[in-house]
């Protein structure tokens, strides 16, 4: 049995984005399996491995786990991404809860009927630019240091970088306010595991397309 984590979900980004993100940062090498059609999702809830009949699940550590935070937790603490104390680990859980916020938003931009879609665009821009990354530009500028929390690399440094670039797809000049954050995203992007899993080839997901929407709805539907 191999000892790789084991990633049940399809082949999109999704929920469990964030967990290859996770992963990729920490160095560790992964496997997934990928959910083609609705029969594969029945299989999984019929044989018990889905304890909320849904996926993200995660293989890991002889445990089949359920919801992406708790994963995404679990990970974060395994692989040293969760901060130094108690303190830091509650700074880092905040800034992740609202980039989570963000990344929903931004998740669920191409499920948008097309008479909703340019009001979810400028939802989008106005929370990203007014309430989300003016926070993170705040933190850096406070402390001066490289990373979000406790100046080492952590969960946080992860899930913001990711998030930033969802949203440069959608609005390529969204940063242009934010110097600070255009700074931490060169920065962050260039940490060797984040740099390779940056590159082509890599089980980083691309943007979801409209097109595969349908296929999407027919799994989990």
């Amino acid at each position: 049995m191999s000892g790789k984590p084991k990633l049940h979900y399809f082949n999109g980004r999704g929920r469990m984005e964030s967990i290859r993100w996770l992963l990729a940062a920490a160095g560790v090498e992964f496997e997934e399996c990928f959910l083609e059609t609705k029969d594969d999702l029945t299989k999984l809830q019929k044989d018990g491995s889905l304890l909320f009949q849904q996926v993200p699940m995660v293989e890991i550590d002889g445990m089949k786990m359920a919801q992406s935070r708790a994963i995404g937790n679990y990970i974060a603490a395994k692989y040293n991404l969760y901060g130094k104390d108690l303190k830091e680990r509650a700074l880092i859980d905040m800034y992740v809860e609202a980039i989570i916020d963000l990344n929903e938003l931004l998740m669920t931009h191409p499920f948008q009927p097309a008479d909703k879609k340019e009001q979810h665009f400028a939802t989008i821009v106005d929370k990203a630019t007014n309430r989300y990354f003016p926070v993170y530009e705040k933190v850096l500028k406070d402390h001066g240091q490289d990373f979000l929390v406790g100046n080492r690399f952590s969960r946080a440094d992860v899930q913001l970088l990711e998030t930033i670039l969802m949203a440069e797809e959608c609005k390529p000049d969204i940063l242009a306010k934010f110097p600070l954050l255009q700074s931490f995203k060169a920065r962050i992007s260039n940490i060797p595991t984040i740099k390779k899993f940056l590159q082509p080839g890599s089980q980083r997901k691309p943007p979801l397309q409209e097109k595969d929407v349908p296929k999407l709805m027919k799994i989990f539907h």
